[in-house]
C-alpha cells in the first residue's frame, strides 16, 4: 500500500516547475519552510533584491522581500476554484516622497497582475491586498529610525498545471518592486561613454 503522506506525482512536478526558473542576478532566492496547515501539500520559497546590490554582493538587510507558497489539495477547494493556490508576500522600501500616494496601491497591484499577464501565467480567482505601513523606533532599537514600506499580499490558482510561467511572475514582481530596471537593460549610471 503507497504511503499516503508522500506527495502525489502533480504536486512533485508543480514543485520542480516553480524551482527550475532561474531568476535575475540581482534576486537571492531561499527554500523556506512552507505553513504545513493551509493545505495537504506545501511548497515555499523566499526572494530577496535590493537595487543597490550588485550581482554576488552579500545582502544583510534587503529593501524588499517577498515569498510564494504553493498549495496544494487534491480534492480541490471550492474557493480556490482548483487543486493548486500560489500565495505570495511582497514588502518594498519606500522612498519618503512615496508615502502616502494614493495611487500607490493601484500602481503595486498592477505589478502582480502586469507580471502575470507579461510571463503567460493565466489564473483564476486573483485576490489580495495592498497595504502601506510606516515605523519609527524609539530607543534601543537597532535598525533605521523609520521605516516605510508598501506591501502587497495576494492569492490566485493557477488554470494549468504549467507553473513556469508564475514563479518567472513572481521573480518579476519582486524585481519591479526592487526597482530595479527591465531584463536585459542597463542603469544609466552603469553605462559607460
Amino acid at each position: 500500500m503507497p504511503d499516503p503522506t508522500a506527495a502525489p506525482a502533480a504536486f512533485r512536478r508543480a514543485v520542480t516547475a516553480l524551482s527550475a526558473v532561474r531568476p535575475r542576478p540581482e534576486l537571492i532566492i531561499s527554500p523556506l519552510e512552507a505553513p504545513p496547515r493551509l493545505a495537504p501539500f506545501t511548497w515555499a520559497v523566499s526572494a530577496e533584491a535590493d537595487a543597490a546590490r550588485r550581482p554576488g554582493e552579500d545582502l544583510d538587510e534587503p529593501d524588499t522581500s517577498g515569498r510564494l507558497i504553493l498549495l496544494h489539495d487534491p480534492a480541490g477547494q471550492d474557493a480556490w476554484e482548483g487543486t493548486f493556490r500560489l500565495v505570495c508576500f511582497v514588502q518594498a522600501r519606500l522612498d519618503p516622497e512615496q508615502l502616502g500616494d494614493e495611487m500607490l496601491p493601484l500602481v503595486a497591484w498592477s505589478w502582480l497582475t502586469e507580471a502575470l499577464e507579461q510571463c503567460g501565467a493565466t489564473h483564476v480567482a486573483l485576490g489580495g491586498t495592498v497595504t502601506q505601513t510606516s515605523s519609527v523606533r524609539f530607543g534601543d532599537i537597532a535598525g533605521p529610525r523609520r521605516d516605510d514600506d508598501v506591501e502587497l499580499r495576494a492569492s490566485w490558482t493557477p488554470v494549468d498545471d504549467t507553473l513556469h510561467g508564475h514563479a518567472e511572475a513572481f521573480h518579476a514582481l519582486v524585481g519591479t518592486a526592487a526597482g530595479l530596471p527591465p531584463v536585459g537593460t542597463a542603469h544609466l549610471a552603469d553605462k559607460s561613454g
